[in-house]
């Protein structure tokens, strides 16, 4: 059996302990996963009032839209959320690479038996 929020058309997140629910975000071009962040409601609200992603960084303790430092912006193509509303899809067209150390995804490195080689 299945609730509103898993069946109806109101969006409802379903925010953990802490008030954030996870952000997926991928590449509107290939697919390609670019990073995972958390969002509270407010990085949710900015992000669909602006268009551009916005997280709640957990080691800062505040908003930050990406890429308000380097330009790296990620602008939202599309947003969609999970069944039970606690994860939510971004589909973004990435001004710049996406990860801090200049890789265009944070997914840069696969891991093998012996440890870990760039992707």
């Amino acid at each position: 059996m299945t609730d509103e929020r898993e069946s109806g058309w109101t969006l409802d997140p379903k925010y953990d302990a802490n008030g954030l629910v996870t952000a997926v975000i991928t590449d509107e071009a290939d697919g390609t996963v670019l990073m995972v962040g958390h969002m509270n409601a407010e990085a949710l609200a900015k992000s669909m009032e602006n268009q551009c992603v916005t997280f709640f960084s957990r080691s800062r303790q505040r908003l930050w839209q990406k890429g308000e430092s380097s330009g790296n912006v990620l602008h939202i193509v599309e947003m969609r959320i999970d069944c039970d509303q606690d994860a939510i899809w971004i589909i973004a067209r990435p001004q710049g690479p996406t990860c801090h150390t200049g890789a265009r995804s944070c997914f840069y490195r696969k891991v093998t038996d012996g440890g870990l080689e760039p992707v």
